[in-house]
């Protein structure tokens, strides 16, 4: 199973509809604040270009934000990217 990681801030509603929706499927993350780690900003910005958060990754694959992961989900997409 690809690994999805989260790139978050503690202040993001975003951030939490994207943790929520995954957890009420089950789907474990790892989870990565940016906000305490400006490292971690850049590398965010490296991976995915964007500035905004949350920014999503299943496995090395950039699904983007929180509307982007809905969609794959009501498209049915989400768990099969999971395999």
């Amino acid at each position: 199973m690809n690994t999805v990681t989260l790139y978050t801030t503690d202040t993001c509603p975003y951030c939490r509809n994207a943790k929520a929706l995954l957890a009420n499927k089950g789907i474990a993350t790892e989870e990565i604040n940016v906000q305490s780690d400006p490292s971690k900003f850049k590398e965010m910005l490296d991976r995915s270009g964007r500035r905004s958060v949350p920014q999503i990754f299943i496995g090395d694959t950039h699904v983007g934000g929180f509307d982007d992961l809905a969609k794959l989900d009501r498209q049915g997409s989400l768990l099969s990217m999971l395999a």
